[in-house]
């Protein structure tokens, strides 16, 4: 699992340079009277990807997580588990975002990954599931003028409330 994890690492941080370089095909900057350019949130976004995978090489290097500590070849039981529970959970968001809209797909996707795979505490699991997207929102319907998946019907008078508070 040791070399598993470096190898991931690896590969994650070569697409984060692709990212960053091809994203250098339009303006990172931000540009006066217009914004930020075209390549300016994939860039950054690419970077934080780059910076993560760092982190995580120097885990793996000073044996610091649970894969780099394993004896594993490639995937122990503990590998796959894992595999299952944040992929499942990540093709759980994806199909509930039709349903429940993007904000609450990442609400429940949240409270699932905080409380029940982080383990953390009630507190912070509901505080984090309710406000980042409530953040989310507001960057992105209220600032970027970008309207995201809004689900179903049922969804639709959460969105009225929220669109008559910003407005």
């Amino acid at each position: 699992m040791r070399q598993g994890e470096i190898s991931l690492v690896g590969l994650l941080a070569l697409f984060s340079l692709y990212l960053m370089w091809k994203s250098t095909e339009l303006p990172i900057g931000y540009l006066r009277g217009q914004g930020p350019g075209g390549g300016f949130w994939p860039f950054w976004l690419a970077l934080g990807m780059l910076l993560s995978c760092l982190a995580s090489a120097w885990k793996w290097w000073r044996a610091q997580s649970p894969a780099s500590q394993s004896d594993e070849p490639f995937m122990d039981a503990f590998g796959w588990r894992t595999l299952l529970y944040v992929g499942g959970s990540i093709v759980g968001f994806v199909a509930l975002i039709g349903i429940v809209s993007m904000y609450g797909a990442v609400a429940l996707f949240l409270l699932y990954y905080l409380r029940f795979l982080g383990r953390h505490s009630w507190l912070l699991t509901l505080a984090i599931s309710l406000l980042l997207p409530i953040g989310l929102f507001v960057f992105f319907e209220a600032v970027m003028l970008i309207s995201m998946p809004q689900g179903m019907a049922f969804t639709q008078p959460v969105f009225d409330l929220m669109y008559d508070i910003i407005y």
